[in-house]
């Protein structure tokens, strides 16, 4: 059973940003201009199709960031409808064909320029797409590497990996929408009130959030501004997580190490 898209997607300045829900708590992010589309992450067709039949869009281009099935099973059935490439990481196994993208390559988007950054640690080739140039609230696909209050399990990479991958992220500019792709933000919040129980960022975006839940509403897109006040995983220098992640086992203070060890905590949460 898919969720409804909106009947009122916000817009985003000249094109269109929509957070379609998939299984049990996943978004595939669809961008368009009111006649074209682009999808991100379309592990399953249907809320796609759902979406470009209700606004008579015509489907362009699919960006994929990993090869996870829930990020790439619906491609096969949209291929069909596509009217242009797909585009997913050169170092993984995504359903052809494709064009493999690596850190650094520039993608056009309905007029919009996406830069391609290596972010492994999730997956050994994920990839993120930072929008490029004066946009205001640029946007950032970033796939399972960044959540808001969280970050993605390590799967294939390193803790290193996903520190240097999760420092990238947060390097770009703060006003940056983070389209993460699950909705896991409340259960990453209870985590991020067990690190820093007086952070009281966490604990009033926690009320925001749950308000948004109750109402059906997306928790995303986040900020990249809100998650360096929110997220453990990218304050892994602040004193109060620092001691946390000690406490769990941390052997130092070194990023990676804390990082380490809030991973672990956070898998058996």
């Amino acid at each position: 059973m898919h969720a409804a898209p909106p009947t009122n997607p916000p817009s985003h300045a000249t094109s269109t940003l929509v957070a379609l829900p998939a299984f049990n708590d996943n978004y595939i992010w669809l961008l368009h201009n009111g006649e074209q589309a682009w999808v991100v992450d379309p592990g399953d067709a249907g809320p796609v199709l759902q979406a470009l039949q209700q606004w008579q869009l015509r489907l362009t281009g699919i960006l994929v960031t990993h090869h996870h099935a829930d990020h790439v099973g619906g491609i096969a059935a949209l291929r069909q409808h596509l009217h242009g490439p797909v585009y997913g990481p050169a170092r993984e196994n995504i359903p052809s064909p494709y064009l493999a993208l690596r850190g650094g390559d520039v993608v056009d988007v309905l007029g919009m320029q996406f830069r391609v950054i290596d972010v492994p640690g999730h997956t050994a080739g994920h990839i993120a797409y930072a929008q490029q140039g004066e946009a205001t609230r640029p946007l950032l696909f970033c796939g399972d590497t960044l959540f808001s209050a969280g970050c993605g399990r390590l799967f294939e990479g390193t803790p290193a990996q996903m520190a240097s991958s999760l420092a990238l992220l947060s390097a770009l500019p703060a006003d940056s929408q983070v389209c993460c792709t699950h909705e896991y933000t409340l259960s990453n919040l209870k985590f991020a009130a067990a690190v820093e129980p007086d952070n009281a960022d966490v604990l009033h975006h926690t009320r925001h959030c749950q308000a948004l839940r109750e109402q059906g509403q997306p928790t995303l897109p986040s900020s990249l501004a809100l998650e360096r006040r929110i997220n453990p995983f990218l304050r892994c220098s602040e004193p109060a997580v620092v001691a946390a992640a000690q406490r769990q086992g941390a052997t130092n203070d070194d990023a990676v190490a804390v990082l380490a060890a809030l991973r672990e905590w956070k898998n058996r949460f």
